[in-house]
């Protein structure tokens, strides 16, 4: 579905516009009316009136330039991308409508941050051996690891990056950012490191290949060195002994289940998952 639908809606962090902007341009009425051709017009929505029907009542629309045409989009594909591979067998999330076009097929070194007081304490520093093709790599930010998965997989630019003229670079890590962010960064990475994901493995000056068009992130070591690599330094997944911190330690789900309390699931799940026509 995502690679059918095309981004119409120049809002950011994907465009240039505000979202009251948005609703001064007609607000969804406005949006649907140029995804008609990939709606079910017929489906009923809760007015009564299928959707089809919804759209024709809200007018023929007028001129605006927020939402773009159909034949026009602000990106051809979905906004958001899954990436799997052997840094993230369960996926990962990235944002292409609002990445660097010159990094979706990217090879670069890893900048390895173990946590996050590890990234505050050397991002900006000017030791830091860091170059703009690099990849920065923050562990410990996954629903466990920090816990709870804090926006924080927005990283910096380093600071004498960013004095040099560097706008973006790769990042990568099993946390999460706020949807007006923007940049090259893949996040959600499933398993977390903080319970032996093989993100926990990756080592300062490793490879990392992101290949967003083969919807992939790789670690490009051998499945031996990686073994090898876990062998070493088994790693155990968070505790706590009382409280709240226990109930969330023990019962949290991965990204790819949501990070929901995994009793709140329902035992048998009765709904699908919507296919494109």
């Amino acid at each position: 579905m995502g690679n059918e639908t095309p981004v119409l809606l120049d809002l950011k962090p994907s465009g240039q516009h505000y979202m009251e902007h948005f609703h001064d341009a007609g607000g969804m009425a406005t949006l649907l009316r140029e995804l008609k051709p990939l709606l079910k017009l017929n489906a009923m929505t809760v007015t009564g009136r299928t959707l089809g029907e919804e759209i024709d009542a809200a007018g023929p629309g007028f001129v605006q330039d927020v939402v773009r045409p159909f034949s026009k989009p602000i990106y051809p594909r979905g906004s958001i991308a899954i990436l799997y591979g052997n840094l993230a067998p369960g996926g990962a999330v990235i944002k292409q409508s609002a990445a660097d076009e010159r990094l979706m097929e990217h090879i670069g070194r890893a900048i390895v941050f173990e946590n996050t007081e590890d990234l505050v304490n050397r991002i900006d520093s000017e030791d830091l051996d860091v170059n703009a093709d690099d990849i920065l790599v923050l562990k410990q930010i996954g629903p466990k690891g920090a816990p709870g998965m804090p926006e924080a997989g927005y990283m910096p630019i380093p600071k004498k990056l960013a004095r040099a003229g560097v706008k973006d670079m790769v990042r990568i890590s099993d946390g999460r950012m706020s949807g007006t962010a923007f940049g090259t960064i893949v996040l959600h990475i499933t398993p977390e490191s903080a319970i032996g994901g093989p993100l926990a493995y990756v080592e300062e000056g490793d490879q990392i290949q992101l290949s967003v068009k083969n919807r992939q992130i790789s670690l490009l070591i051998s499945e031996d060195e990686l073994a090898k690599r876990m062998q070493a330094r088994p790693i155990s997944p968070p505790k706590a002994e009382r409280g709240y911190h226990k109930l969330f330690l023990d019962t949290v789900t991965q990204a790819d289940q949501g990070v929901d309390f995994d009793f709140l699931r329902a035992v048998n799940m009765t709904g699908k998952t919507p296919r494109s026509k």
